[in-house]
């Protein structure tokens, strides 16, 4: 039978295809990765108290540092009239102002990149027809929503600016935390679904695939309260472990009124219940690898279902040191990274068992 050159454009057509969802997927994962540097980034702001050294929004003539002794003057005065440098800092001169602005400067010019690495190849990707058209409103969705984390920042660090305020508000650190997370996640997890669009059915994994998606709910729910532990400083008191003050649950557990502010404002109830929750994502995350092992999972099921075994290990190792260490400002740093980490294997796990069956 001779050949049929029809038959072989199909063919073509398919390997583009696939071509570019490798492409789209790989930019998916390195804008993902740009925000885990910027998490990162946040985090040591945060530890060092550089947050607050720039009192200015300005999201296109920002880009610049400094350039000549007259502005850094200028900055230095305006930060010179805020609670945390009369509190804290007073005195420490142009030098030690240098010191923290730097940081703040870096983490702010990092978020300025992200959205720049997502615009310039979505633009790209989408005049080339390289991503589907499903798919552009959920990036053009994700794109806003990055800008927004950039106005939420703003609000957040503005709260520091109040009397008698040293840092920023709690509460608003831990939405500008769950907004970065929440991008973090809908960035990955679309990315993998380009790569893996359908689902591979797994026979005999349901309970791994539930099991899955309650670590990812304990995950994020530890992650935000976590939040609260470092914006209230929590983890420089009740440096003691598995036992706060000699007690499983400290004295001062609920000395608020109304009872849900010490979920959040209550540096006691705050901790305790940060590690509670890590201690039940600990063991939630065994009861997946267990289940997981059990079902005899093989390929990308296999290989997260481990991966998110060793990284609850690793998490839950670095909290209990950056907590009985006192918080050293390189093991908080590390321990705010690995929580990502963290995040994104179950991400991972969730995904990959998207098809399991029981």
């Amino acid at each position: 039978m001779p050949f049929d050159d029809r038959e072989f454009p199909p063919v073509q057509e398919l390997a583009e295809i696939r071509r570019n969802r490798r492409l789209v997927a790989a930019w998916l994962f390195a804008v993902a990765g740009m925000i885990w540097v910027m998490v990162v980034l946040g985090g040591a702001t945060r530890l060092t108290g550089s947050g607050l050294s720039i009192m200015e929004w300005a999201p296109v003539s920002g880009i610049l540092p400094p350039m000549s002794e007259a502005e850094w003057n200028r900055l230095y005065g305006l930060y010179q009239q805020i609670p945390q440098y009369k509190l804290i800092n007073e005195g420490f001169g142009l030098a030690g102002f240098k010191h923290i602005f730097w940081l703040e400067w870096t983490h702010r010019l990092w978020g300025r990149l992200v959205g720049v690495v997502f615009l310039v190849p979505l633009l790209w990707l989408a005049w080339r027809g390289a991503i589907e058209r499903r798919l552009l409103p959920r990036l053009v969705l994700l794109f806003a929503l990055g800008g927004l984390q950039g106005l939420v920042g703003w609000v957040m660090v503005a709260s520091g600016f109040f009397p008698e305020s040293t840092a920023v508000s709690p509460y608003r650190l831990v939405v500008h935390l769950s907004l970065a997370l929440v991008l973090y996640g809908a960035i990955l997890w679309t990315g993998l679904s380009v790569l893996r669009p359908a689902p591979v059915r797994i026979q005999g994994a349901r309970a791994a695939r539930l099991l899955a998606r309650v670590t990812l709910a304990l995950v994020g729910t530890t992650i935000v309260a976590g939040g609260f532990t470092a914006g209230l400083h929590a983890g420089l008191t009740y440096n003691t472990f598995p036992l706060m003050d000699g007690s499983l649950i400290p004295d001062g557990y609920a000395t608020l009124r109304p009872f849900i502010r010490n979920l959040a404002e209550n540096v006691a109830a705050v901790q305790f219940d940060h590690r509670l929750l890590a201690t039940l994502t600990l063991l939630s995350v065994t009861a997946t690898l267990v289940a997981g092992l059990r079902a005899r999972l093989t390929g990308m099921a296999r290989a997260a279902v481990l991966a998110l075994g060793g990284a609850v290990v690793l998490q839950y190792a670095l909290g209990v040191g950056t907590l009985l260490l006192v918080v050293p400002i390189p093991l908080a740093v590390a321990h705010q990274a690995s929580a990502v980490l963290l995040l994104t294997a179950v991400l991972v796990t969730v995904h990959a068992l998207r098809g399991a069956r029981g």
